[in-house]
């Protein structure tokens, strides 16, 4: 059993900051991905940032300058450092582990509320 388990959200004002953690338990693979997806009311669930276990990352285009997605494999731990934020960013962001062992395996967090507001 995996357990992915976020936190740091809040309510900010525009162009301020946060920053999520997301630890992991349980039984890893070592070589994985973690990133951050989020969902605002009445949208789909989209891609945030990801982070694989060499370093490699990838952020959507509407956050690109703005988030920097990080992450300790010793404590398979990712961080989303969130700055300049703005209404549009209000959301549930969920962390998310996928890693590939035969088939693909694949959890996510419980969520965790961000919400930008003046």
């Amino acid at each position: 059993q995996v357990q992915l388990v976020e936190s740091g959200g809040g309510l900010v004002q525009p162009g301020g900051s946060l920053r999520l953690s997301c630890a992991a338990s349980g039984s890893i693979f070592n070589t994985n991905a973690m990133g951050w997806y989020r969902q605002a009311p009445g949208k789909q669930r989209e891609l945030v940032a990801t982070i694989t276990s060499g370093g490699s990352t990838n952020y959507a285009d509407s956050v690109k300058g703005r988030f920097t997605i990080s992450r300790d494999n010793a404590k398979n731990t990712v961080y989303l450092q969130m700055d300049s934020l703005k209404a549009e960013d209000t959301a549930v962001y969920y962390c998310n582990l996928r890693y590939y062992y035969i088939g693909v395996y694949e959890y996510w967090g419980q969520g965790t509320q961000v919400t930008v507001s003046s």
